[in-house]
């Protein structure tokens, strides 16, 4: 029976596995299982192999949950069942992967990963031989072929089978690509506390910040399968910022689980928002000539503050959908150079094909050095306008321009606004959530009309209990 029409409880039609990440859930229930990552293996060696040399091979990458064990070996089996030779270098870093995916000319790159989520989950990134995230397009027809909606090809000749096998020298490769990018700046002098969220960065990012110089206090570097992003990482900069004041370090530097992301601490163990980060990055690249266009990209969730300070520095922001994909298609189309998310993707394009959390950090360190100054002093180039975010369960996610009353109120919101402020609800691409998203010169508009929206969902949509 195709999956299309069945999961472990019962039968579903319409199903769709990818959301705004890849395919992501809990581990062991659908569609995490090792059922839909043999057939994912097959999906992809059908879609993504080339007949030209050298591309009947993936790399699969995985950061530290212990489910990683039980998908690997699946979504392998897949792979070579159907030709392709895989390559499997243990547990690296998102971005290190998409890297790798282009530098061994493979036909696709796999993160068996679920980001900042609990071990609890994981999912699948895909990377094209590009190395970069598949359009959606792609990622439709490798659905289809998951779910049993397209014939499945012939079983491959015994001859034909592929292989797999570990190597061990990725690690190196990632690491002097990361050094190269910030051109193997000299970081003596400083001190650098890094949360490595117990995740895939675990062993690699305290290594290429010592290498470069600088005095590391580690945390976060003791996976046990069952630890990643507990109560460390970026999720939790906290945690780093209290050892920055222990130890007076200049900086506090935590990644996400697959380490795609950063989030840093300033010198007084304060997080510092993703908006500045992306402020003060666009502002020392247009500095040094390396913004190109004069522009960057952010999604809808940056703050209007950072609006208004790049219009000061004459830097003009377009504005995507959510997604660190959604913001590298439009510097990819327009040719620009940098952008990102406030979350803590930062997509400098001329280096990488997406987010790198150690190769931001790595720019930003590169930044205070160059101009001799930390990083509140850079941040301070920005003043967030006061904000509010409420995730919200809720019982389903029916269209939002179906619901009448909360539709009414985002108009009344609009025509009260004006400039001075905005609104943006959706729903998670990911969880039975739905996010509410205030923002105002006025902290006290900003509170009641949270609350505003907040009943009106109550009312519309229902909540559990």
């Amino acid at each position: 029976m195709p999956l299309s029409q069945q999961t472990a409880g019962g039968t579903i039609s319409g199903m769709k596995l990818f959301g705004t990440d890849g395919i992501r859930g809990q581990a062991n229930q659908f569609p995490i299982t090792p059922e839909v990552a043999l057939r994912a293996g097959k999906a992809v060696a059908s879609v993504l192999r080339s007949s030209g040399a050298n591309r009947n091979r993936v790399v699969i990458g995985k950061d530290t949950r212990l489910s990683g064990y039980m998908l690997e070996t699946a979504l392998t089996s897949g792979l070579v069942s159907m030709g392709m030779d895989v390559y499997l270098p243990g547990p690296l870093p998102t971005p290190a992967i998409a890297h790798l995916t282009k530098s061994m000319g493979c036909s696709a790159g796999i993160m068996l990963t679920a980001s900042h989520n609990p071990y609890q989950d994981n999912g699948l990134k895909i990377f094209g031989p590009d190395g970069y995230k598949l359009s959606d397009e792609l990622e439709e027809v490798i659905e289809r072929h998951i779910l049993g909606d397209e014939a499945e090809p012939p079983a491959m000749a015994p001859d034909r089978i592929g292989k797999a096998k570990r190597i061990d020298d990725a690690r190196g490769r990632y690491i002097e690509y990361a050094k190269h990018t910030a051109n193997n700046i000299a970081l003596h002098g400083l001190k650098v506390v890094v949360d490595c969220g117990n995740g895939a960065a675990w062993s690699i990012a305290p290594l290429i910040f010592r290498e470069l110089g600088a005095e590391v206090i580690e945390t976060g570097t003791s996976p046990n399968g069952l630890n990643i992003n507990d109560a460390c990482g970026a999720l939790y900069p906290e945690t780093a910022g209290a050892l920055v004041r222990e130890h007076q370090a200049d900086i506090g530097i935590s990644f996400d689980g697959d380490a795609d992301r950063v989030i840093f601490t300033d010198a007084t163990g304060m997080p510092v928002s993703g908006d500045r980060i992306l402020a003060l990055c666009a502002i020392a690249l247009k500095e040094q000539g390396l913004l190109k266009g004069d522009a960057i990209a952010v999604t809808v969730m940056s703050n209007l503050g950072l609006h208004e300070a790049m219009r000061r520095e004459g830097i003009s922001v377009a504005t995507t959908a959510v997604g660190d994909r959604n913001v590298i298609e439009h510097l990819r189309k327009h040719g620009h150079s940098f952008g990102g998310e406030n979350s803590g993707h930062l997509i400098f394009a001329d280096q990488a094909t997406t987010g790198d959390g150690i190769l931001s950090a790595l720019q930003v360190l590169a930044m205070m050095k160059r101009k001799g100054a930390t990083l509140a002093e850079l941040a301070a180039c920005m003043k967030e306008f006061p904000q509010q975010l409420v995730n919200l369960p809720v019982l389903s996610k029916p269209p939002l321009d179906e619901l009448e009353g909360l539709r009414s109120l985002m108009a009344e919101a609009d025509a009260e606004f004006g400039d001075a402020g905005r609104h943006l609800i959706r729903y998670s691409g990911t969880e039975n959530k739905i996010r509410i998203l205030v923002e105002h010169r006025d902290a006290d508009a900003v509170q009641r009309w949270t609350e505003r929206f907040t009943d009106a969902v109550k009312q519309d949509i229902g909540v559990p209990a």
